[in-house]
């Protein structure tokens, strides 16, 4: 009798701590900040290497090599978004100009910076910036030619933060298809991403979307704070505009053979101040909502976690408009701007609360 309840008790006790690492698993899904530079009163770049870890903030993104940044945080543990600015494009579409950059700002730093995407290119338009979208998907190629060739391709992808005003058709979230004019240039680059296996990034401003058509979408549909749901769609019930714009932008790589591929949101945020509807608590609320909901789905792809990056670390006091000067959650002075969990906390806590459950689970067996 004693070698069963023995027996027993050692099978209750794996199956707690199968649970526990499960649901730390789940809720490890940490949102990233990312960091720029546009600022004449910014910290030293050690010290916001130190913010970050301080902060648990596990993953950063960075807009171009700079080497400063990259050294700061060697053994940081930091997951990282490193930038090729749009301006390197055309010169990487060269494929030996390409391996040399690889050479120069990624193979010295690897494997004591976790470079985990190189994001080659931020919202090209091929509307807006024709010349430079003809360059994005031969620099794209080469530049995860070069990955591959030092050995890494298995450790860092190379893709780019698409420009989702490509989407012409956005509502309802399951109809939501590219523009015909943009699809020379966006199917083929999904078509690699597709073959490579790597995540797309993209930008998801919910800002933007409402202060561009405030008669359509409320302001608590933008914010999370909706009390119910706002829009249904076949079967599919939205309650924030942020799931209804990644459910159309996974509708409309699904329309272009993409539909297998992850999306990274490689930015969103609020400015608290600047423009409209900028306050202090609307971008609290925003920056607060968003880090709890990735931590799950969208209607589309439920129970998915959303791998996110805040837009951004400190406000840029060189950037114009105005508003654009106010996106930071943290001042420049390293105080930071609002009360922000950046996932340990609640990681603990989303553990903590299903303890009971797996405890009496265990009890029953």
């Amino acid at each position: 009798m004693a070698t069963i309840n023995t027996s027993l008790m050692a099978a209750k006790a794996l199956l707690f701590l199968s649970l526990i690492v499960a649901h730390l698993g789940i809720t490890g899904a940490q949102v990233g900040v990312c960091y720029g530079l546009m600022g004449n009163n910014l910290p030293p770049i050690p010290e916001v290497v130190a913010l970050y870890k301080s902060n648990n903030i596990k993953r950063m993104r960075i807009y171009d090599p700079n080497h400063a940044i990259l050294n700061a945080l060697k053994g940081s543990n930091i997951e990282l978004i490193l930038g090729v600015p749009n301006s390197e494009l055309q010169k990487l579409t060269d494929p030996s100009k390409a391996n040399s950059w690889v050479q120069s700002n990624v193979v010295p730093f690897w494997p004591s910076v976790k470079i985990k995407y190189i994001a080659v290119g931020n919202e090209v338009s091929p509307i807006h910036q024709a010349g430079l979208a003809q360059s994005l998907r031969p620099a794209l190629v080469n530049v995860f030619n070069a990955v591959r060739s030092a050995g890494l391709h298995e450790q860092i992808k190379v893709s780019t933060a698409i420009d989702t005003t490509l989407i012409g058709k956005s509502y309802p979230p399951s109809e939501g298809a590219f523009r015909d004019d943009v699809r020379w240039f966006v199917d083929p680059i999904i078509g690699h991403l597709v073959w490579a296996k790597t995540p797309i990034l993209a930008n998801i401003y919910t800002y933007f979307s409402y202060v561009s058509n405030p008669q359509s979408i409320s302001l608590p549909y933008a914010l999370f704070t909706s009390p119910s749901v706002v829009v249904w769609d076949k079967g599919r019930g939205y309650q924030n505009l942020f799931d209804a714009m990644l459910d159309s932008l996974y509708s409309s790589l699904e329309g272009a053979w993409g539909g297998t591929l992850d999306v990274v949101v490689s930015e969103s945020g609020w400015p608290s101040e600047g423009g409209t509807a900028t306050t202090f608590d609307n971008a609290k609320a925003y920056y607060t909502n968003l880090i709890r909901h990735v931590k799950g789905g969208t209607p589309k792809r439920p129970n998915k976690p959303i791998e996110t990056y805040l837009f951004a670390m400190f406000n840029e006091n060189q950037k114009e408009p105005q508003y654009e000067k106010n996106f930071g959650v943290f001042f420049p002075n390293k105080q930071p701007k609002y009360s922000l969990n950046f996932g340990a906390q609640r990681t603990w806590d989303i553990t903590a609360e299903n303890n009971t459950s797996a405890l009496s689970l265990a009890s029953d067996m």
